[in-house]
């Protein structure tokens, strides 16, 4: 596969690329409405029972992934053609999701840039190690290596520390207006969560909001890792990689029941978001329906999206993940490190 232009992908794309207002504020209004009701009636309900109001809260949850989708797309510019309306709804939507939204925009940017990239990982991407890389680290790097990959801590520890404690913060080098506007999303995330404290109490606050940001928070980070993190995916060092590659072979199909692909506002064709991401959410699924060359990639399912539960390090050779079972044998081969002799005087 050779660059995009040559397929004339660019033509065909361009007209979905820009933003339709009216589809933008029924969007806004389609999902924050329905969240704030399921909100409200999950507080009412705490009075007639603990397991109705956890049945709200699941949809209340999946509604605030889909309010997750309004600030990615703002981040991308794609929302509204106005930059100030998308950094306005970036950051109001960012706030309900407790991420901020300059900060966010920056790595998310990166990650685009260098998604499959062996040669610049670390930014707003799924910790990666290669099998060399892996065999040849120590033992403490390892450990910490396979914690970080086990699905309890990424998908039940990992949205609490993300969402919760690393955005709280301004990464290095980062501009005035970048750092501003996390202050002013964390101040709002303590504002508004001690308005709520003060009208209904702390306790029904927790027993509401704090089911609704797990399950919000987990479904995230699961569509994240799910959508690169797949069986024949691509990886490529800097010299050899290809921005359409890490696209189309990088970033899969994830084929979702039509229920789950509107809540998730359309990321499951994360194959076309990564080909263009000036594609508003909304147009996501007609781009894919354009050319049966844009149709050629990787599908996986709620089922077989199971499977990379077990993809754990990448083999550069054979292009294919490998589990920690599978690399134990090549641990046994490493070579001790040799230790320097020092000398007696």
């Amino acid at each position: 596969m050779q660059q995009e232009e040559q397929y004339g992908w660019r033509k065909e794309i361009a007209p979905y690329e820009r933003p339709q207002i009216n589809v933008s504020v029924r969007q806004i209004i389609n999902t924050i409405g329905p969240f704030v009701l399921l909100w409200i009636l999950a507080y009412l309900s705490l009075s007639v029972s603990y397991w109705l109001t956890l049945a709200l809260v699941i949809p209340a949850g999946g509604f605030l992934v889909r309010v997750f989708i309004i600030f990615h797309d703002c981040c991308h510019k794609s929302f509204f053609k106005n930059k100030m309306a998308n950094e306005i709804v970036g950051t109001i939507t960012g706030i309900m999701t407790f991420c901020p939204f300059h900060q966010w925009r920056h790595t998310h940017s990166v990650h685009h840039a260098s998604s499959g990239n062996l040669s610049k990982r670390g930014v707003g991407d799924i910790w990666t190690m290669t099998v060399e890389e892996y065999v040849e680290s120590s033992w403490p790097v390892r450990l910490f290596y396979r914690l970080y990959r086990n699905p309890f801590i990424m998908f039940v520890i990992g949205p609490i520390y993300i969402f919760l404690i690393d955005y709280r913060f301004n990464r290095k080098r980062a501009g005035v207006k970048e750092r501003m506007n996390t202050y002013i999303t964390n101040a709002s995330i303590v504002g508004i969560a001690g308005l709520l404290i003060w009208l209904v109490g702390w306790q029904a606050y927790l027993l509401v909001q704090g089911p609704i940001f797990f399950l919000s928070g987990m479904a995230g980070i699961w569509l994240f890792y799910v959508q690169h993190q797949f069986e024949d995916t691509y990886y490529e060092r800097d010299e050899n990689w290809d921005y359409v590659k890490a696209a189309m072979q990088g970033s899969s199909y994830y084929k979702l029941p039509t229920v789950l692909r509107w809540i998730t506002g359309n990321i499951g064709f994360h194959h076309i978001h990564h080909l263009s991401p000036r594609v508003p959410n909304y147009h996501l699924e007609s781009v894919h329906n354009l050319n049966p060359r844009l149709q050629d990639v990787q599908t996986i399912t709620l089922t077989t999206s199971l499977r990379s539960l077990r993809h754990r390090v990448w083999n550069e050779q054979t292009q294919q993940f490998l589990s920690f079972q599978e690399i134990k044998p090549l641990l046994a081969k490493r070579k001790p490190r040799r230790t320097t002799k020092v000398q007696k005087v």
